[in-house]
């Protein structure tokens, strides 16, 4: 019996209708072996007698366990731990003057989407919380063929060419001696390679920001990252930069409160983009464009081929053109978000690649890694790779083909009368851009890739202070496991390059007495034969110094404050005052925001009058991490009992020194006294304490602190 999936007959409902042939659900029918034989006995494997040995025959324990011992695949090399769901895109006006795509071009078509967010260096089964790069792959099921926008929550990388990505992954990957630090980039190998190539600082500086350890994937930024082109059915190309701008925000948590994250649950990120959309608090990202016309390929101080660049939003305003909505969870991990390929090169009328060095190199990888990881050529046949577009062509068989052929397989051919047939161009023929090429063949790199440092500086300057001080802890933190004093140094050298300051912070904690600017940052990335004066870095005075868009603080995505989604912890036992959590959550609901009932224990929590409420979680169970901000109601049975667990001091003190919202009412206040790092202070506007009031008093200004998401000067007060 098929569950199907939900979705219309047209647009996004497409791909659903395209699953539902290959989903099935058991409810109601008997259990059967592969090949349809209904099972009597599904308790005991066939013996002998009953003490006895079990028999070769039994062909249906033979069959159950060796399904099961084949039903692991390899996981990616890269990107192995994702969460996934279906949405869908829809454009706002048609780009018809700049791109021949038809799925941005009619306003009424909705496309229907796959979206994959992943880590990069951590293994399948790491923590969600990592220090790292997050993927974000989008899978457009248009009605001309599958189109992969495949990027990251970072618009650059840490290389310029793709032959460089082996060696950039083997250095982040575990040590391989002892497969030791699982998804961390904090050991030795890995700044080895980042101290001897330059080209990595820009990068460097973002993964070490707060853009590494999003609060959600529901609120981060997504980046074609590389320069592609879009092309008009004139013929006429322009380049683009592909930008995704979440709707919520853009947030992120602190690196203490990471690291308790992965320790209390290592899939918080999963849970929260599943639990969210079961809800029916679907995420939304607008699609943003980024156009440079031809003739100013060479206009700007960067060379826009290179992926370690960014174009600043001041010189090229980022156009939005649309949103994607994800409104439905996979209905099974592993058919879906585990077999999804994604391929830089799937490609649709009115976009094509542009020379990008690394680009070039995933158009090849991406396919190449597919063929070990899912089984052959026949992987884009599987259900979530199918694309809803008609296919019709010449290949044949290979590893577990699914189509059935009729027919002729050469082309050309009379004997299938000369199908299947090419497409004109007016019939939506992909045609390359015809781009002119001349020079030699060489193995070199455009002396335009060589400024690695001013757009790092850029991105720095960019950042409020405490994101400067967050990005500071973070490399001390990093470098600080790095045993190799002769790295640590080299590192400091190439920081300096970005910020005196900055290096000289990074060089006091790691007890490096005199941080000299190195005269030039050392580069390795040269051959054997070449002149190490040749690949010197340069730097090129920019026209822009600081940009709003690269700062969490001063980026306009954040300028809408609301709470939507966020999620409030309510510290409670018996004898609650039920009149302040009933004005807590009608004031929540009215902003879109949920609690979660925390008390000693699970069951029924009876408050001060006659109503009762279910927890949800018990204290020693959960943790302050885990929420956007603390609310205890008065009562005080309820807050004597709450005094006997000190696991509820902890709660709030982790929820302080994370610059929470923490908000007391009435004898609830006497908690928060309770702690001794949280000292009330009248400027601090995340700390609401009423002692004679009630939550209906103070709930405006408790909506507006958890809107600010964080109060970052209680920082600078704590000494952090």
């Amino acid at each position: 019996m098929s569950k199907k999936n939900s979705g219309s007959n047209s647009g996004a409902g497409k791909k659903s209708q395209d699953l539902d042939q290959n989903t099935t659900n058991p409810d109601g029918e008997f259990l059967t072996t592969n090949h349809g034989l209904r099972i009597n006995d599904n308790q005991n494997s066939l013996k002998a007698h009953e003490r006895g040995p079990s028999l070769l025959e039994d062909f249906i324990l033979r069959e159950k366990i060796t399904h099961f011992d084949h039903e692991r695949i390899p996981e990616r090399a890269v990107h192995a731990r994702g969460a996934a769901a279906h949405g869908f895109f829809q454009v706002y006006e048609s780009q018809k003057e700049i791109t021949a795509a038809k799925f941005l071009q009619d306003p009424s078509r909705k496309t229907p989407v796959f979206v994959r967010f992943s880590t990069v260096a951590g293994s399948r089964g790491s923590t969600d919380l990592a220090r790292d790069v997050r993927g974000f792959a989008v899978k457009f099921y248009t009605d001309e063929g599958n189109y992969d926008l495949v990027g990251n929550n970072i618009p650059v990388f840490f290389i310029q060419d793709a032959i460089k990505f082996p060696d950039l992954i083997h250095a982040v990957k575990p040590e391989p001696n002892n497969e030791i630090p699982q998804a961390a980039s904090a050991h030795d190998t890995f700044w080895d390679f980042i101290s001897l190539t330059p080209e990595s600082t820009h990068m460097i500086m973002w993964a070490m920001s707060d853009r590494a350890i999003p609060r959600s994937l529901r609120t981060m930024e997504g980046f074609g990252v590389h320069t592609f082109r879009l092309i008009n059915e004139k013929g006429k190309a322009v380049f683009v930069k592909f930008h995704w701008k979440p709707v919520l925000g853009i947030h992120s948590v602190v690196w203490d409160e990471a690291q308790k994250i992965s320790g209390k649950d290592s899939d918080f990120h999963r849970r929260d983009l599943f639990e969210n959309i079961e809800a029916g608090n679907f995420p939304e990202w607008e699609l943003g464009l980024q156009i440079v016309p031809e003739a100013d390929e060479h206009k700007y101080d960067f060379d826009l081929l290179d992926p370690t660049k960014l174009i600043p939003e001041e010189l090229v305003p980022v156009k939005i053109v649309g949103k994607m909505t994800l409104n439905r969870n996979p209905n099974n991990f592993f058919a879906e978000t585990e077999q999804v390929a994604f391929h830089p090169g799937h490609l649709v009328s009115g976009i094509d690649f542009t020379n990008d060095p690394l680009l070039q190199g995933r158009l090849f990888s991406y396919t190449d890694t597919q063929l070990t990881r899912l089984g052959g050529p026949n992987f884009h046949e599987i259900p979530i790779n199918r694309p809803v577009a008609p296919v019709h062509n010449n290949q044949r068989d290979g590893h577990m083909r699914q189509t059935v052929n009729i027919g002729t397989a050469h082309d050309p051919n009379t004997t299938g009368g000369g199908c299947p047939f090419q497409a004109g161009k007016i019939d939506g023929g992909f045609v390359s851009f015809m781009e002119k090429m001349e020079g030699s063949k060489v193995r070199a790199r455009s002396k335009s890739f060589f400024d690695h440092f001013s757009q790092a500086t850029l991105f720095y300057n960019s950042q409020s202070d405490w994101e400067k001080a967050h990005i500071t802890k973070a490399l001390q933190f990093e470098l600080g496991k790095v045993k190799n004093p002769a790295i640590r140094e080299r590192m400091v050298g190439i920081l300096s390059y970005v910020d005196k300051a900055l290096s000289k912070a990074v060089a006091d904690a790691l007890g490096i007495k005199t941080p000299v600017q190195i005269e030039k940052p050392i580069n390795r990335n040269i051959p054997a034969d070449g002149n190490v004066k040749d690949f010197e870095p340069i730097t090129k005075k920019q026209s822009v110094e600081k940009s709003d868009a690269l700062s969490i603080e001063f980026t306009p995505l954040n300028k809408d404050k609301n709470i939507k989604t966020r999620k409030i912890a309510v510290l409670l036992a018996d004898g609650f005052a039920s009149a302040d959590v009933d004005a807590l959550n009608a004031t929540l609901k009215k902003n879109g925001a949920t609690s979660c009932i925390i008390a000693p224990h699970l069951g029924a929590i009876k408050s001060d009058s006659t109503k009762s409420i279910d927890a949800q979680e018990r204290i020693l169970g959960t943790a302050s991490v885990l929420f956007d901000a603390i609310f205890i109601p008065g009562g005080a049975k309820s807050v004597q009992a709450l005094l006997k667990e000190p696991a509820c001091v902890e709660f709030i003190n982790d929820a302080f020194k994370h610059c929470k919202t923490i908000c007391a009412v009435g004898d609830g206040v006497k908690l928060v006294e309770k702690s001794d790092a949280i000292k009330a202070d009248d400027n601090d506007e995340g700390l609401i304490l009423a002692l004679e009031g009630t939550f209906a008093e103070v709930s405006k200004e408790f909506v507006a602190s958890v809107a600010m998401h964080r109060h970052w000067a209680r920082e600078a007060k704590l000494g952090g």
